[in-house]
């Protein structure tokens, strides 16, 4: 696979990924039917892989977004496909804010454009609805529901959110719940 191709996939990725790492996920496993876009189109990751980068990219410090970059780059096309993934991926993001940096100052104060940036917010939050329900139904439902998956998923969300166990001793917990159960 050219390098070039790689970095102008996750290019057009990042040229509207809007928000950060988080707002990137709707372009890379926005659902249509019963398969992501971005994964149907490139045909870069199977559905599974996918799920599984995507767990891997949240676990790991950094944009979630540069993570899912970065390993789709290096499975193609090694190292230096990782580079130009997550160069793909932010320089969009770079380009826009060296060009207009200084209309952005003038716009503080702009009722329009605070109109504007108050409108996406809430598209911002159901699209990133959307990919959580996404995220869940990888996690969950393969040809049949994952009973094993959604009770261990069950029992770390309490953990975490009733018993206020810290985050990455859950992480740590799931991974060998995994282990052990063969999931």
């Amino acid at each position: 696979m050219s390098l070039l191709f790689l970095y102008l996939e996750f290019f057009k990725v990042g040229l509207f990924a809007v928000g950060g790492g988080l707002a990137t996920l709707p372009f890379l496993f926005y659902m249509s039917g019963d398969r992501f876009t971005f994964i149907r189109r490139t045909g870069w990751l199977t559905t599974e892989q996918a799920g599984s980068f995507l767990a891997v990219a949240q676990c790991s410090p950094g944009a979630i977004g540069v993570n899912m970059a970065v390993q789709t780059g290096f499975l193609y096309g090694g190292v230096g496909g990782g580079i130009m993934a997550a160069l793909g991926l932010v320089s969009p993001a770079i380009i826009i804010i060296a060009a207009i940096a200084k209309i952005l100052q003038s716009l503080k104060e702009n009722k329009i454009a605070i109109s504007v940036f108050s409108g996406l917010r809430p598209a911002a939050a159901g699209i990133l609805c959307a990919v959580c329900w996404g995220a869940w139904r990888l996690a969950l439902w393969h040809e049949s529901i994952r009973w094993r998956e959604g009770l261990v998923c069950t029992a770390l969300f309490l953990l975490v959110v009733k018993f206020k166990i810290h985050p990455v001793i859950c992480i740590a917990a799931g991974a060998v719940a995994g282990i052990l159960l063969g999931l």
